[in-house]
C-alpha cells in the first residue's frame, strides 16, 4: 500500500491545487440548503450532470420541504425518472421532507447526526450538505477522492472512512475546506480511472502512482 505524504508535501500539493483554483466549488445545482440536501441524495450512484438536468425544471416549484410534498411522490418521480434508483430515491426525499418538516421547522440541521438520520442521507451526503452549505471541514470521500488518494499517497486508506479519516488527520487545516472539492475535480478530470491524465497532472512530481501515463 503506498505510503500517507509527510506533511510538507501535502502542503505543496495543496498549495499547488489552490494556486490553480483557489475557490473551487461543487458542480451540483441547487438554491438553498433545502435543495442541495436533495441535488446530493439524488447524486448516488448518478453523474453530478444527469442530476442538474433532472433538478433545473425540479427546483423551479419544489425549492423547500413543504412545496415538495405538495408534488408527491408520483410528481417528483416524474422529474427524476432519467436518474438511477429513481423511485426509492423518490420515496426517500418525500420521507425527508415529511420529517423535516415535523421535526425541524422545514429547516435543514446543520448537525451530521440529525443529517444521517434522514432517509436516504448517509455520512457522505451530510459530510457534503454541511461543507457546502456551512463551510464545515467535513470531507465527503468519493470513488474519485478513494481513487486519487490511495494512488498519489495523499489520503491514502482501505476504505472510505479510512481515507476520510487520512485527510482531516494530514492535511494542512488551512486547505481542509476545500480539500475534498479540490480531490474530486482532479480525479474527475485528471487523474481518471483508466487512462489518467497525468502529462497534465500538476503534481506529477509529488505522486507516488507508480505507472504514470505521458497522457
Amino acid at each position: 500500500m503506498i505510503k500517507q505524504m509527510d506533511y510538507n508535501t501535502l502542503r505543496d500539493v495543496f498549495t499547488r491545487f489552490q494556486s490553480s483554483e483557489a475557490e473551487p466549488e461543487g458542480e451540483l445545482n441547487h438554491t438553498n440548503a433545502y435543495t442541495l440536501v436533495v441535488a446530493v441524495a439524488l447524486s448516488a450512484q448518478a453523474t453530478d450532470v444527469g442530476v442538474n438536468k433532472a433538478t433545473e425544471a425540479l427546483f423551479k416549484i419544489a425549492d423547500t420541504p413543504e412545496k415538495m410534498l405538495e408534488l408527491g411522490e408520483d410528481g417528483l418521480i416524474e422529474h427524476i425518472k432519467t436518474i438511477g434508483l429513481f423511485r426509492q430515491k423518490a420515496k426517500n426525499v418525500i420521507k425527508m421532507s415529511q420529517i423535516l418538516v415535523d421535526q425541524y421547522g422545514s429547516q435543514v440541521p446543520n448537525s451530521r447526526n440529525a443529517l444521517v438520520g434522514l432517509p436516504g442521507v448517509g455520512r457522505k451526503t451530510a459530510n457534503v450538505v454541511l461543507n457546502m452549505w456551512w463551510g464545515h471541514p467535513a470531507q465527503a470521500v468519493d470513488t474519485h477522492i478513494f481513487r486519487v488518494g490511495n494512488r498519489s499517497g495523499i489520503c491514502p486508506g482501505k476504505n472510505v472512512d479510512a481515507v476520510e479519516r487520512a485527510i482531516e488527520d494530514n492535511i494542512p487545516v488551512d486547505f481542509q475546506h476545500h480539500a475534498h472539492h479540490w480531490l474530486i475535480l482532479h480525479g474527475r478530470y485528471i487523474c481518471v480511472a483508466r487512462k489518467p491524465k497525468c502529462g497534465a497532472c500538476i503534481i506529477r512530481d509529488l505522486c507516488q502512482f507508480e505507472d504514470k501515463t505521458h497522457d
